[in-house]
C-alpha cells in the first residue's frame, strides 16, 4: 500500500484566513500491484464544518482499498472558531481534489472515468455541493482547467443536505455565517440543486439520527428521483449520528491517525501558545476537547457499539458502484 499525502493548492491559491498555516490535501491508499487502472474513492469525513473527523477517515479509506478501489481521504477547510464563514471553500477544495486525482490518474494508478466521492454529514454535504454545483467551480489554474471535478458517483452517508426545517443549523452557521441571506440558503440546499446532469448517488442514514434528521435524505433521494438520476436510497432502523463503518474496528475507536485534525491541531497549539488571544479557562479546555489522546479529557466522547445492520453498507456501496461503473462504460463503449 502507497500511503502519501498530496497538497491541493498552490503558494498563493489557498487564502482562507484561519487556517492557522494548515494546507488542504489528500492522502492516499494505493494499490502498486495493478496493470489496469482501478476506481477511485475519495473520503470526505463529517465533523458540522468545524473539524474533520479521524472517525470517518482512514478506516474508510482502508475498507474500499480492501475492496479494491485506489482511496484518498480528502481534509478540507473548516470554521473551527465560527469566525469566518467558509463558504464555498470546501467544495473548492473537494473539487480541485477530483480534478489532481484525474491530471495525476495515471501515475496514481487511477480510472479517471471512475473516480467516486464518499462523504458523511457536513462532508456528505461537501460531496453533494460537488455533485449538484460542480460546474460553478471555476478552475484559474491552468494545470488543471481541463480536468472535470464531476464526480462519477457520490456515496452520501447520513448527509447534510437541506438548509429548512430539517437541517443542521450549526453546519449552515459554520459555512455560511449568521447572517447568511435566502439566496445563500437555497443554493446550500442540496434537494433544490439537483439538476439532470448531477452523478448518481448513494445515500445511507438510520432512522433514528438525532443530529441530521433522516428527512435529509429523502429530501435528496426523491429530487434525484424526480430528475431521473439513477440513486440508491437505504434507511437503518436505529442508530445514533455518526456511525462511520459501524463495525467493531470503529467500535473500539481504532481510526488510524487523526491527520484530518491537522488544522485544529494546529489551533490549539497556537491557543497553547498564547499566540491567540483567549481567557486562561479557555487556554485550559480547548486543548483538552481536542485531544484525542487524553483519557482523562474533560469532554468524553460517548461509548461506540458496533452496528451489524449498518455494517453492511459499504458492501452495499460497493455493489451499486460495481453497477454503475459498469452501465457508464457499456454507454461509452456503444
Amino acid at each position: 500500500m502507497v500511503k502519501k499525502r498530496y497538497d491541493l493548492w498552490e503558494s498563493g491559491e489557498y487564502t482562507y484566513p484561519l487556517s492557522f498555516g494548515f494546507q488542504p490535501n489528500l492522502v492516499s491508499y494505493l494499490h502498486e500491484d495493478t496493470d489496469e487502472p482501478r476506481p477511485c474513492v475519495i473520503v470526505v469525513p463529517g465533523g458540522g464544518y468545524r473539524i474533520v473527523s479521524p472517525s470517518e477517515g482512514e478506516i474508510v479509506a482502508k475498507k474500499f482499498y480492501g475492496k479494491g478501489y485506489q482511496t484518498f481521504v480528502c481534509t478540507y477547510t473548516v470554521n473551527i472558531t465560527g469566525a469566518a464563514p467558509l463558504k464555498d471553500q470546501p467544495v473548492k477544495d473537494l473539487a480541485r481534489a477530483v480534478r489532481y486525482v484525474r491530471k495525476n490518474a495515471k501515475d496514481l494508478g487511477v480510472d479517471k472515468d471512475r473516480v467516486a466521492v464518499c462523504g458523511f454529514s457536513a462532508g456528505g454535504h461537501v460531496c453533494g455541493s460537488l455533485c449538484v454545483h460542480y460546474e460553478d467551480i471555476e478552475e484559474k489554474n491552468s494545470e488543471y482547467a481541463d480536468c472535470s471535478p464531476r464526480p462519477d458517483a457520490g456515496l452520501l452517508c447520513y448527509p447534510v443536505i437541506s438548509s429548512g426545517n430539517c437541517g443542521h443549523s450549526d453546519s449552515f452557521k459554520m459555512l455560511l455565517g449568521d447572517d447568511a441571506d435566502p439566496t445563500e440558503l437555497e443554493y446550500a440546499s442540496l434537494e433544490k440543486q439537483v439538476t439532470q446532469n448531477t452523478p448518481p448517488c448513494f445515500l445511507w442514514q438510520t432512522a433514528t439520527d438525532e443530529l441530521v434528521p433522516v428527512e435529509n435524505s429523502y429530501l435528496m433521494a426523491q429530487a434525484l428521483k424526480e430528475k431521473g438520476i439513477p440513486f440508491a436510497h437505504h434507511i437503518f432502523s436505529q442508530g445514533r449520528h455518526g456511525l462511520s463503518l459501524a463495525n467493531q474496528e470503529w467500535a473500539d475507536e481504532n481510526y488510524g491517525e487523526p491527520y484530518t485534525m491537522e488544522q485544529v491541531f494546529r489551533f490549539v497549539e497556537l491557543v497553547k501558545s498564547g499566540r491567540i488571544p483567549c481567557t486562561n479557562e479557555e487556554r485550559e479546555q480547548l486543548p483538552a476537547a481536542f485531544d484525542y489522546s487524553d483519557e482523562s479529557r474533560e469532554i468524553p466522547r460517548p461509548k461506540c457499539e458496533p452496528n451489524r445492520e449498518v455494517e453492511i453498507w459499504p458492501d452495499l456501496a460497493d455493489w451499486w458502484l460495481q453497477e454503475i461503473f459498469s452501465k457508464k462504460e457499456m454507454k461509452q463503449n456503444k
